[in-house]
């Protein structure tokens, strides 16, 4: 009878043990399902949250050929306005001075072949509004994190490969103050090997030193698939700061609160570029000038091609450029990831080296800085920066270089 008694508990256990069991398992899925949609409920408030944001109220929307939607939003709407810092900031429709002498009726009123971006095709901005190239959900979520789309810690690092690695091929000039920037790019398309690379061609002005108080101000053209989803050649702007934060961060375009102030009408920054330079053919060419409007608030003011004033980055936004810059760069980036242990074939420029020339190689030109006196002037003197020459190369002359090149080749493995 005891060893009956000590069976029937031992089964008693078991059941109890089992059903126990039977009743967790799935309770636990539940539990872990729940915290799954939790998950998934907030990242879309969150991407809701961003593009609302991002997105303004649109006076017009202009459907692209190559997909983009171009919303023309009132110009006391952008972005850059959502920052409480930045609630009864006073728009400057034009700086106080231009670099190279003209009235700002004499730059409006200049002749010059158009600067053409594919959404042109379809439409044009009213009076009163800026283009803005409308933020999708797929473009926040191929960012690290939603809040991150458009925005980078800087500098990049090229000792680690979190990232990929930087390299350039770049013609820099330092050793004084520099209130500005112009030159001449030749746009092209080069070709990209991982989504997660970049290549671009750029004028950038640095004030401070790397880690800490480094800001810069960067214009040109790019093709970026993580930021923009395609592999078009893309007019860019992009400035880093240490403003409000210990890290220092970068943002592109006007996708940041406070950030670069936009009073054109007629071009669209991050909008695709159109026509593009053809090796051994017809050359295109975008002109860039970046210049303190040190004789009325500060502030860093940009223009493309020979009339379009675009705005400018409020000096508010810098520290170690609310004076003066101390280096000037210009030329190449690429982003190389070197997968499986072989340099990327991701081309900077148009993908030859600057030995070919010109028609084949890319190129800037017409070279110049602004001075203390706030006249533009070309530089003295000028030093070549390429860390893999085998990969990407620069030649420099007085006012213009070549640059640029295929990436992985023979010589660079």
């Amino acid at each position: 009878m005891a060893s009956s008694c000590v069976s029937q508990r031992r089964w008693s256990r078991i059941v109890k043990m089992t059903l126990f069991l039977f009743f967790l398992i799935p309770m636990a899925a539940i539990g872990t399902g729940n915290i799954d949609t939790t998950v998934v409920q907030k990242q879309k408030l969150d991407i809701q949250r961003q593009l609302k944001r991002l997105n303004k109220p649109a006076l017009k929307s202009i459907k692209s050929p190559d997909g983009d939607i171009i919303d023309c939003v009132h110009i006391k709407n952008q972005p850059a306005f959502d920052h409480p810092f930045f609630k009864n900031h006073t728009i400057q429709m034009r700086p106080s001075f231009h670099p190279e002498g003209l009235s700002f009726d004499d730059v409006s009123s200049k002749s010059e072949s158009l600067i053409t971006q594919l959404w042109h095709l379809n439409g044009r901005c009213p009076e009163g509004s800026i283009p803005i190239k409308r933020t999708k959900e797929e473009d926040l979520l191929r960012a690290s994190s939603v809040a991150s789309y458009g925005r980078e810690k800087y500098p990049q690092s090229d000792t680690t490969n979190k990232g990929g690695f930087h390299e350039h091929a770049l013609t820099v000039v330092t050793g004084d103050k520099y209130y500005g920037t112009k030159a001449t790019i030749n746009s092209w398309k080069p070709q990209i090997q991982e989504q997660d690379e970049f290549s671009l061609s750029k004028l950038l002005i640095l004030g401070g030193v790397a880690p800490k108080d480094l800001n810069t101000i960067e214009a040109g053209w790019m093709v970026n698939h993580n930021l923009f989803g395609d592999y078009n050649t893309r007019l860019f702007t992009f400035f880093a700061t240490n403003k409000n934060a210990n890290q220092i961060m970068g943002c592109y375009n006007l996708l940041c609160s406070p950030g670069f102030v936009q009073i054109n009408k007629e071009i669209a920054l991050g909008g695709s570029l159109n026509p593009l330079s053809v090796y051994a053919g017809s050359q295109y060419e975008l002109n860039f000038l970046v210049w303190k409007d040190i004789k009325g608030r500060g502030d860093w003011w940009m223009q493309v091609g020979n009339k379009y004033l675009m705005g400018y980055w409020p000096a508010s936004l810098f520290v170690s450029l609310s004076e003066s810059a101390s280096q000037i760069q210009w030329g190449g980036e690429v982003i190389n990831q070197q997968k499986n242990g072989q340099h990327t074939s991701t081309q900077m420029g148009s993908g030859h080296f600057p030995e070919e020339g010109f028609s084949r190689a890319s190129y800037f030109k017409n070279l110049q800085i602004v001075d203390g006196s706030s006249i533009l002037r070309y530089p003295k003197k000028s030093f070549i920066v390429a860390e893999k020459p085998n990969c990407y190369n620069v030649t420099n002359f007085v006012n213009y270089f070549y640059y640029g090149g295929p990436g992985r080749n023979p010589n660079c493995p």
